[in-house]
Parts: structure tokens; C-alpha cells; sequence
């Protein structure tokens, strides 16, 4: 873990303010983070070794992320609803499926998926706009996807000649762009990868030889040029890890190659792993592998906006969800320990769509009021059930996450030990009056008109303890 020049890996000690949280105690996962990576752990090439990593502290704390699929099949940009845009091509290789009908209809039945790319243009592409946009939402780290299943880089690979886009369309090296923008404004910066590529000759003919000369050499050119904070695989489940050469690949990122040495990693790494080995588990729209990492709180649910993860021109306003239900997805991921990455889709020439800027923009103004009750937190082992309500902790405090507004009174069943001391509503000044009765704690809800509230979608009551 980097801080300045400050290196944990050997051994320096951290500054005074990583050494206790809120209230003068230590984070426990944070404690555990810092002692393995102050530790001189030299990382072995397989599962047990490799598992006793912990998620770095940025990652644990960040809690909001933003997913970016964008590439060739932002082109075509269409699927049938309930289906990932960006599943283009193996789509319309389908027979009789409701893609190959669109593309013949629109294109014609000689026009093939590589013709597309020439049309990917970014043309409108402007780095630190986007960068801007996403500082705004709040979110703490990024996630492009550098290469999806149909094998087209968004950086000058020398494994994808003629199939990336500094040799074709843009012209231009969007995952450099980006990383350069996005860091300027302090947010981390993640690639999503696919192992597979469907129709690459290699990895159909010989697949040992398809991870030996390209899809490995390919992995350690990104993280060479980029130095990523995060790295995200998929397209893993036609092959178990040791194919892949998973754990091989990990050692090196952890020992040798010029990455943070606080860099995440998911558990995308072979068809046997899922939620079960890596840095942390990736439910995608609540779909949860049996295994241990969720129990454990290291997980990141991904999702998208509407029901794909790239553009879909097939998707209308009412295939969007709302600022108020993705913040309530948010709120409900933090409150049970995960991160959430939520997924925007650009479109070919380089523009978020508006409804898309409209939904971060709305969720960043919520977390500007909000946002300590967010990230840095931890899931409250002893919060009651109570309807409409989400909990966290952070420290000394406690945060009674309201999905709506809760009338007159908040009741909670909060234990008699933890010893609350005060009760603020997040963007009132004024204090909470509150009581307890026969065990039950009543917040009595400040009477405030509409444009007195501090903000829409949910509202954070903050219960100050003298132990937490």
C-alpha cells in the first residue's frame, strides 16, 4: 500500500491518522489489511497463499464505484431486452434469435460484427469531461472494460493488431485518456478484462496456447502501462483457474509487476472460483454463487441502470431505474458490508447518455449530504429489523438509514449498551430530540417543510453512542 513514499510492504510505519478510526479505536479489517501488507508476505502461485490477502483499505472504504462498458458493440448498441447489449456478436451468430433478426433487418446479412469497428469513432470523447461526471456522482473508484468477449482493446495492444482502437476507429488510446483524467480528479482507476474472447482463433484451436501467447502477455501489457488500482476479470467460466494460470498471474501482480501494491482483484478467475477465492465476490444483479467471501462482507455487487450493462438504444425511460432505487441499491450493498459498481454504457461517438449523468449526478448531490454514513463504514452486527430502515457504523456512531421519510417518530430497538448520546439529522444543524421507552428508542422527526429537507430519496439519522 502506497501513501506518498510512504511503502507498507516494507514494513514503514503508517501516519498517526491510519493508526486509530472514529472514537480512538481500529478498524479491524483496516488493522488486518496494514499488518499483512506492512508484512514481508511473499505471495506463492496457488489458492491458499494467495487467500490470505486481504482487500486493500481504499477499496473497503470506497464502497461506490463506476462500471464503463463501451467498445465495438456500441456501435450496433441494441439487444432485446433483458439481454446485455454488449453481447452483440455471439448474439447474432445465434440462430433465429431476436439479434440476428434486428442485424440483417438494419445492416444486412453481409455486414459482419468487425465492420462495426470502423464506426466506433469516440468522436466526442472528451476525457475529463467524463472524469468530472464521475467525480460528481460520488463514486471513489472506476472500472473500464479494457477488452470485452469479442477481444477489441481499448489501449494499442500489440496481442489485437488491427483490433483495437488506436489502430482502428478512435484512434486513439481511450483506457490512457481515461486513467489520466480520472486520476487527476483523485478517483482510482480499475480495468475489467475479458480471459476468453469467443472467437479468437487460438483460444478455439488450442486454449493453452491461446493464455500462454496472448491472453497473458496481453494482462501484463495493461497493468505494465497503466499501473491500475483495481483489476477485474471475467469471461473465466469455460475453464477452471489453473488453465487460465490464475494464481500464477496474481503472483506476479503481487510481487513483481509496477501495480499499487494495494491494488483489488476480484474472484473472477476460473469457472471453480466465483465467490469462493480473490480479493472480493461479484454478485451481478443479485445473482449470488454458493461460497464464503459474502459471508465474509468482501463482495461488489455490479449492475447496471437499466438491464444491460452496454448501451441499449431498445432501452426507454421506463427500463431506467431511478436515482431513488440505485440509491437504495447502494444503501442496501454498504449496509450488509459490499461495494456497489454501477454500470454506465457510453455511446459509440463518446457521450454518456443524459439519463445516465442524471442518475449520477442525482446520487452524488445525495452522498454530498449523506456520504459519511456511507463510505468507511462497517455492517452493524446488532441492528434490529425494522421496515424501511438500513444500518452502518462507523466508530462511535451509528446511521439509521431511512429509505422514506419516517413520520412523526422513528422507533428503533437499539441495545441498552450502546449508550446514545445524541441523534442529528445529516443536513440539519439543529440536534434530534429523542427517549427511551421500555427499550425502545424514539427519535422524534424534525418537522420540516419540502425545502427545508437536506435531500430526496432517504435520509441518514446519525446516533452519536459512548460505545458503539
Amino acid at each position: 500500500m502506497m501513501l506518498g513514499k510512504l511503502d507498507l510492504r516494507r514494513g514503514e510505519s503508517p501516519p498517526p491518522g491510519l493508526k486509530r478510526g472514529e472514537g480512538g479505536s481500529m478498524n479491524p479489517a483496516l488493522l488486518s489489511c496494514l499488518l499483512t501488507l506492512m508484512s514481508p508476505v511473499a505471495f506463492e502461485a496457488h489458492w491458499k497463499s494467495l487467500d490470505t490477502r486481504p482487500n486493500p483499505a481504499w477499496f473497503e472504504e470506497a464502497k461506490f464505484g463506476i462500471f464503463i462498458h463501451w467498445g465495438v458493440y456500441s456501435v450496433p448498441a441494441w439487444g432485446p431486452k433483458e439481454r446485455y447489449a454488449e453481447w452483440y456478436w455471439h448474439d447474432m451468430k445465434q440462430k433465429d434469435s431476436a439479434t440476428r433478426e434486428f442485424h440483417e433487418k438494419t445492416y444486412g446479412a453481409e455486414f459482419q460484427y468487425p465492420d462495426f469497428a470502423p464506426l466506433f469513432r469516440a468522436e466526442l470523447f472528451e476525457p475529463a469531461e467524463w472524469a468530472d461526471l464521475l467525480a460528481r456522482s460520488g463514486a471513489r473508484y472506476v472500472v473500464l472494460t479494457s477488452k470485452h468477449h469479442d477481444g477489441f482493446c481499448l489501449w494499442p495492444s500489440a496481442q489485437a493488431p488491427d483490433w483495437n482502437a488506436v489502430d482502428v476507429g478512435p484512434r486513439r488510446d481511450l483506457a490512457g485518456e481515461l486513467t489520466e483524467a480520472v486520476r487527476a480528479r483523485g478517483l482510482k482507476m480499475g480495468f475489467y478484462y475479458s480471459l476468453y474472447e469467443w472467437f479468437h482463433p487460438l483460444y478455439r484451436s488450442d486454449v493453452d496456447r491461446y493464455v500462454e501467447e496472448h491472453m497473458l502477455p496481453q494482462m501484463k501489457d495493461l497493468v505494465q502501462r497503466y499501473k491500475p488500482d483495481l483489476f477485474w476479470p471475467d469471461g473465466e467460466w469455460e475453464h477452471p483457474s489453473a488453465t487460465w494460470r490464475s494464481a500464477e498471474f496474481l503472483a506476479w501482480l503481487f510481487k513483481e509487476s509496477p501495480a499499487p501494491a494495494d491494488i483489488a482483484v476480484n474472484d473472477r478467475w476460473g469457472k471453480e472460483t466465483r465467490n469462493r477465492h480473490g480479493g472480493f465476490a461479484t454478485p451481478e444483479y443479485g445473482h449470488i454463487p454458493q461460497g464464503a467471501l459474502i459471508e465474509q462482507h468482501r463482495f461488489e455487487e455490479c449492475q447496471g441502470m437499466g438491464k444491460s450493462f452496454g448501451y441499449n438504444r431498445n432501452e426507454g425511460v421506463d427500463d431506467y431505474r431511478s436515482a431513488t432505487a440505485l440509491l437504495h441499491l447502494l444503501i442496501d450493498t454498504v449496509s450488509r458490508g459490499g461495494n456497489l459498481l454501477l454500470d454506465i454504457g457510453p455511446t459509440a461517438d463518446g457521450r454518456i447518455p443524459v439519463i445516465m449523468q442524471q442518475r449520477l449526478v442525482d446520487m452524488g448531490e445525495w452522498l454530498a449530504v449523506n456520504g459519511e454514513a456511507i463510505y468507511g463504514t462497517t455492517p452493524w452486527a446488532e441492528a434490529p429489523e425494522v421496515e424501511g430502515v438500513r444500518f452502518t457504523r462507523k466508530g462511535e456512531s451509528l446511521y439509521a438509514i431511512c429509505l422514506r421519510w419516517p413520520g412523526e417518530e422513528l422507533r428503533l430497538e437499539i441495545p441498552e449498551e450502546s449508550k446514545v448520546e445524541a441523534v442529528t439529522l445529516l443536513g440539519v444543524a439543529q440536534p434530534v430530540s429523542f427517549e427511551r421507552k421500555d427499550g425502545t428508542l424514539c427519535i422524534q422527526v424534525p418537522c420540516l417543510s419540502p425545502d427545508a429537507l437536506p435531500c430526496r430519496h432517504a435520509y441518514v439519522f446519525k446516533l452519536q453512542t459512548a460505545r458503539a
